[in-house]
Protein backbone atom coordinates (compact mmCIF):
# COMPACT_ATOMS: atom_id res chain seq x y z
CA UNK A 1 0.00 0.00 0.00
CA UNK A 2 1.23 3.32 -0.59
CA UNK A 3 1.84 6.66 1.37
CA UNK A 4 -0.68 9.09 0.97
CA UNK A 5 -3.63 11.09 2.28
CA UNK A 6 -5.83 8.19 2.69
CA UNK A 7 -3.66 7.18 5.74
CA UNK A 8 -4.78 10.27 7.78
CA UNK A 9 -7.61 9.13 10.62
CA UNK A 10 -6.22 5.68 10.23
CA UNK A 11 -6.28 4.86 14.20
CA UNK A 12 -4.44 1.95 15.90
CA UNK A 13 -6.30 -0.94 18.26
CA UNK A 14 -6.38 0.62 22.00
CA UNK A 15 -3.24 -0.91 23.62
CA UNK A 16 -2.53 -1.53 27.58
CA UNK A 17 0.67 -0.88 28.02
CA UNK A 18 2.73 -1.14 31.34
CA UNK A 19 5.88 -0.45 32.82
CA UNK A 20 8.35 -1.54 36.07
CA UNK A 21 9.94 0.66 38.44
CA UNK A 22 13.10 -1.57 36.73
CA UNK A 23 11.95 -0.70 33.09
CA UNK A 24 12.11 3.12 34.65
CA UNK A 25 15.67 2.76 35.99
CA UNK A 26 16.67 0.79 32.59
CA UNK A 27 15.81 3.99 30.62
CA UNK A 28 17.61 6.44 32.43
CA UNK A 29 20.80 4.20 31.87
CA UNK A 30 19.98 3.71 27.99
CA UNK A 31 19.99 7.58 27.81
CA UNK A 32 23.20 7.97 29.86
CA UNK A 33 22.08 8.67 33.65
CA UNK A 34 24.79 8.44 36.37
CA UNK A 35 27.13 7.72 32.77
CA UNK A 36 29.74 10.22 34.21
CA UNK A 37 29.43 9.68 37.53
CA UNK A 38 27.14 6.72 39.47
CA UNK A 39 26.54 8.90 42.31
CA UNK A 40 24.72 11.43 40.39
CA UNK A 41 21.27 10.55 39.25
CA UNK A 42 20.78 8.43 41.70
CA UNK A 43 16.84 9.36 42.64
CA UNK A 44 16.47 7.96 38.50
CA UNK A 45 19.17 5.17 38.76
CA UNK A 46 18.36 3.56 41.59
CA UNK A 47 15.12 2.54 43.91
CA UNK A 48 16.33 2.42 47.18
CA UNK A 49 19.27 5.32 48.16
CA UNK A 50 18.34 7.13 50.82
CA UNK A 51 16.93 10.48 50.83
CA UNK A 52 16.54 10.01 47.19
CA UNK A 53 12.58 8.34 45.98
CA UNK A 54 12.78 6.81 43.03
CA UNK A 55 11.70 9.55 40.08
CA UNK A 56 10.77 9.35 36.48
CA UNK A 57 12.91 10.81 33.30
CA UNK A 58 10.25 12.40 31.43
CA UNK A 59 11.33 11.37 27.99
CA UNK A 60 10.29 7.72 29.45
CA UNK A 61 6.79 8.60 28.46
CA UNK A 62 7.44 8.15 24.68
CA UNK A 63 8.77 4.83 26.01
CA UNK A 64 6.36 3.50 28.20
CA UNK A 65 3.18 5.06 26.83
CA UNK A 66 3.49 5.46 22.96
CA UNK A 67 0.73 3.63 20.74
CA UNK A 68 0.79 1.98 17.62
CA UNK A 69 1.10 4.14 13.93
CA UNK A 70 -1.19 2.31 11.64
CA UNK A 71 0.93 2.00 9.26
CA UNK A 72 0.68 -0.02 6.47
CA UNK A 73 2.46 -3.48 6.76
CA UNK A 74 4.17 -3.21 3.06
CA UNK A 75 6.20 -0.69 3.93
CA UNK A 76 10.20 -0.42 3.56
CA UNK A 77 11.46 -0.12 7.05
CA UNK A 78 15.35 0.02 5.48
CA UNK A 79 13.63 3.43 4.04
CA UNK A 80 12.61 5.26 7.40
CA UNK A 81 13.86 8.29 9.62
CA UNK A 82 12.51 9.58 12.44
CA UNK A 83 11.58 13.18 11.48
CA UNK A 84 10.26 14.57 14.63
CA UNK A 85 9.24 13.76 18.19
CA UNK A 86 7.24 15.85 20.28
CA UNK A 87 5.61 15.19 23.74
CA UNK A 88 2.91 17.06 26.33
CA UNK A 89 2.82 15.42 29.90
CA UNK A 90 -0.79 15.99 31.28
CA UNK A 91 0.09 14.43 34.73
CA UNK A 92 3.16 12.94 36.81
CA UNK A 93 5.17 10.03 35.37
CA UNK A 94 5.41 7.08 38.27
CA UNK A 95 7.48 4.63 38.56
CA UNK A 96 5.49 1.95 38.20
CA UNK A 97 2.37 2.27 36.17
CA UNK A 98 -0.23 1.20 33.15
CA UNK A 99 -2.10 2.86 30.26
CA UNK A 100 -4.53 2.81 27.63
CA UNK A 101 -2.84 4.31 24.33
CA UNK A 102 -4.17 4.92 21.02
CA UNK A 103 -2.51 6.17 18.32
CA UNK A 104 -4.16 7.64 15.47
CA UNK A 105 -2.37 9.08 11.69
CA UNK A 106 -2.84 12.85 12.27
CA UNK A 107 -0.97 14.13 8.48
CA UNK A 108 0.45 12.19 5.84
CA UNK A 109 3.04 14.96 3.85
CA UNK A 110 4.55 14.93 0.36
CA UNK A 111 8.21 15.95 0.38
CA UNK A 112 9.07 14.88 -2.57
CA UNK A 113 11.97 12.92 -2.05
CA UNK A 114 9.49 10.86 0.65
CA UNK A 115 6.48 11.06 2.79
CA UNK A 116 6.40 12.68 6.57
CA UNK A 117 3.83 10.58 8.47
CA UNK A 118 2.86 11.97 11.69
CA UNK A 119 0.73 9.89 14.29
CA UNK A 120 -0.55 11.42 17.83
CA UNK A 121 -1.24 8.90 20.74
CA UNK A 122 -3.35 10.04 23.65
CA UNK A 123 -2.31 7.70 26.55
CA UNK A 124 -4.65 7.31 29.45
CA UNK A 125 -4.58 6.17 33.06
CA UNK A 126 -6.44 3.52 34.98
CA UNK A 127 -8.94 5.94 36.07
CA UNK A 128 -9.08 6.61 32.27
CA UNK A 129 -7.41 10.40 33.33
CA UNK A 130 -5.30 11.27 30.02
CA UNK A 131 -1.71 10.98 30.81
CA UNK A 132 0.14 12.24 28.15
CA UNK A 133 0.18 13.28 24.61
CA UNK A 134 2.64 11.88 22.27
CA UNK A 135 3.29 13.22 18.75
CA UNK A 136 6.08 11.52 16.18
CA UNK A 137 6.81 12.23 12.60
CA UNK A 138 8.49 9.34 10.39
CA UNK A 139 10.21 10.18 7.23
CA UNK A 140 9.98 7.69 4.58
CA UNK A 141 12.44 8.12 1.84
CA UNK A 142 11.61 7.48 -1.76
CA UNK A 143 7.69 7.50 -1.15
CA UNK A 144 6.82 10.99 -2.27
CA UNK A 145 5.60 12.71 -5.34
CA UNK A 146 2.23 11.36 -4.94
CA UNK A 147 0.65 15.34 -5.11
CA UNK A 148 0.21 15.57 -1.50
CA UNK A 149 0.34 18.76 0.79
CA UNK A 150 4.28 19.60 1.86
CA UNK A 151 2.68 20.25 5.60
CA UNK A 152 2.70 23.12 7.92
CA UNK A 153 5.59 25.64 8.27
CA UNK A 154 7.25 26.44 11.71
CA UNK A 155 7.84 29.78 13.38
CA UNK A 156 11.24 28.69 14.89
CA UNK A 157 13.83 30.57 15.19
CA UNK A 158 17.42 30.20 16.30
CA UNK A 159 17.67 32.64 19.40
CA UNK A 160 20.37 35.38 18.69
CA UNK A 161 22.41 35.65 21.99
CA UNK A 162 24.65 33.36 23.75
CA UNK A 163 22.80 29.94 24.98
CA UNK A 164 21.97 30.24 29.16
CA UNK A 165 23.08 26.65 29.31
CA UNK A 166 25.09 24.19 27.22
CA UNK A 167 25.32 20.90 27.94
CA UNK A 168 27.91 18.12 26.29
CA UNK A 169 27.65 14.43 26.82
CA UNK A 170 29.41 11.45 25.24
CA UNK A 171 27.53 8.62 24.57
CA UNK A 172 28.80 5.38 25.00
CA UNK A 173 30.43 3.34 21.58
CA UNK A 174 27.93 0.21 22.62
CA UNK A 175 24.79 2.94 23.64
CA UNK A 176 22.76 1.38 20.97
CA UNK A 177 23.03 -1.96 22.73
CA UNK A 178 22.30 -0.49 25.57
CA UNK A 179 19.11 1.39 24.62
CA UNK A 180 17.61 -1.53 22.41
CA UNK A 181 16.68 -3.07 25.48
CA UNK A 182 13.65 -0.17 26.24
CA UNK A 183 11.88 -2.19 23.54
CA UNK A 184 13.18 -0.69 20.09
CA UNK A 185 15.22 -3.86 18.31
CA UNK A 186 15.15 -1.89 14.70
CA UNK A 187 18.22 -3.84 13.39
CA UNK A 188 19.28 -0.08 11.54
CA UNK A 189 20.87 0.76 15.01
CA UNK A 190 22.79 -2.78 15.42
CA UNK A 191 22.88 -4.74 11.85
CA UNK A 192 25.63 -3.96 9.69
CA UNK A 193 24.03 -5.50 6.80
CA UNK A 194 20.67 -3.94 7.94
CA UNK A 195 22.22 -0.35 7.93
CA UNK A 196 23.87 -0.62 4.82
CA UNK A 197 21.21 -1.59 3.06
CA UNK A 198 19.35 1.87 4.60
CA UNK A 199 22.46 3.87 3.01
CA UNK A 200 24.72 4.07 6.29
CA UNK A 201 28.03 2.50 6.42
CA UNK A 202 27.49 2.02 10.01
CA UNK A 203 24.53 1.25 12.38
CA UNK A 204 23.62 4.72 13.97
CA UNK A 205 22.25 5.41 17.28
CA UNK A 206 18.69 5.62 18.07
CA UNK A 207 16.85 9.15 17.73
CA UNK A 208 14.88 8.19 20.74
CA UNK A 209 17.94 8.11 22.09
CA UNK A 210 19.93 10.89 21.58
CA UNK A 211 16.61 12.51 22.08
CA UNK A 212 16.26 10.90 25.65
CA UNK A 213 20.04 12.74 26.14
CA UNK A 214 18.24 15.95 24.99
CA UNK A 215 16.12 15.58 27.70
CA UNK A 216 18.61 15.19 30.23
CA UNK A 217 19.91 17.94 29.65
CA UNK A 218 17.07 20.29 29.42
CA UNK A 219 15.58 18.39 32.92
CA UNK A 220 18.68 19.44 35.11
CA UNK A 221 20.03 22.86 33.07
CA UNK A 222 16.51 24.28 32.92
CA UNK A 223 13.88 22.44 35.61
CA UNK A 224 16.58 21.83 38.14
CA UNK A 225 16.38 18.23 37.82
CA UNK A 226 12.80 18.34 38.74
CA UNK A 227 9.96 16.36 36.38
CA UNK A 228 7.42 18.02 37.74
CA UNK A 229 8.50 21.01 36.13
CA UNK A 230 8.95 19.45 32.72
CA UNK A 231 5.55 19.52 31.19
CA UNK A 232 6.54 19.70 26.98
CA UNK A 233 9.18 18.79 24.58
CA UNK A 234 9.57 18.62 20.91
CA UNK A 235 12.48 18.90 18.17
CA UNK A 236 13.07 17.87 14.45
CA UNK A 237 15.65 15.14 13.72
CA UNK A 238 17.97 16.27 11.27
CA UNK A 239 21.19 14.32 11.53
CA UNK A 240 21.97 10.91 12.99
CA UNK A 241 25.21 10.24 15.15
CA UNK A 242 26.91 7.30 15.71
CA UNK A 243 27.73 6.01 18.65
CA UNK A 244 30.10 6.82 21.01
CA UNK A 245 30.15 10.34 19.72
CA UNK A 246 29.47 13.35 21.69
CA UNK A 247 26.32 15.71 22.22
CA UNK A 248 26.27 19.25 22.89
CA UNK A 249 22.72 21.02 24.08
CA UNK A 250 22.27 24.58 23.61
CA UNK A 251 19.67 26.12 25.80
CA UNK A 252 17.90 29.31 25.32
CA UNK A 253 15.66 29.79 28.54
CA UNK A 254 12.72 32.88 28.22
CA UNK A 255 10.44 31.76 31.70
CA UNK A 256 8.53 29.06 30.75
CA UNK A 257 9.52 28.80 27.24
CA UNK A 258 12.61 27.04 26.50
CA UNK A 259 14.22 26.57 23.14
CA UNK A 260 17.19 24.26 22.49
CA UNK A 261 19.29 22.97 19.32
CA UNK A 262 21.51 19.62 19.83
CA UNK A 263 24.93 19.68 17.87
CA UNK A 264 27.33 16.54 17.62
CA UNK A 265 30.74 16.68 18.24
CA UNK A 266 31.52 18.38 14.28
CA UNK A 267 28.90 20.98 15.18
CA UNK A 268 26.53 19.55 12.56
CA UNK A 269 23.03 20.09 13.94
CA UNK A 270 21.22 16.71 15.47
CA UNK A 271 18.47 17.94 16.95
CA UNK A 272 17.06 21.48 15.32
CA UNK A 273 13.83 23.31 15.81
CA UNK A 274 13.63 22.24 19.74
CA UNK A 275 11.23 23.67 22.46
CA UNK A 276 10.56 22.85 26.02
CA UNK A 277 7.86 24.03 28.20
CA UNK A 278 9.44 23.86 31.87
CA UNK A 279 7.88 26.06 34.89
Amino acid sequence: MPIDASLVGRKSEPLTRSWTSADALLYAIAVGAGQEDPLTELEFTTENTEGKPQRVLPTFCNVAMGGGMALPDDLDLTRMLHAEQAFELLGTVPATGEVEATGEIVGVYDKGSGAIVTSETLARDSAGQPLARIRTSLFFRGYGGFGGERGPGTSWELPTGAPDHVVTYATRPDQALLYRLTGDRNPLHTDPSFSGRGGFPRPILHGMCTYGFTGRALLHAAAGSDPGRFHAMSGRFTKPILPGQTITVSIWADGADVRFRTTDETGAVVIDHGTAVIR
